[in-house]
């Protein structure tokens, strides 16, 4: 699957327009890649408050950005940077 994954930069771009759909609220297509849908179903597995979901999804953002800019092929999911800031938050 990873081999026939486009460049970092497209899946990037794709991703932000993942999420822009998110935080508009409404997803107006019904085909989805192979990644978007682990990412998806991941966000659907993690518990937020309301007030607190369009931030936590314009961070998440931000961390995909600075994770793929130093060379992932993926987006991190949002459980794994959720597990990030937990390991940060204990070590300090």
């Amino acid at each position: 699957m990873i081999d026939t994954l486009p460049d970092s930069e497209t899946v990037l771009a794709q991703f932000n327009r993942l999420i822009s759909e998110l935080l508009r609220g409404s997803l107006n297509r019904n085909t989805f890649r192979p990644w978007e849908i682990e990412i998806l179903l991941d966000l659907e597995s993690c518990e937020f408050k309301d007030a607190n979901k369009r931030e936590m999804l314009k961070r998440y953002q931000r961390a995909v950005q600075r994770h793929m800019e130093k060379g992932a092929r993926l987006p991190l999911k949002m459980s794994e940077y959720l597990d990030s800031l937990a390991t940060r938050r204990a070590a300090s």
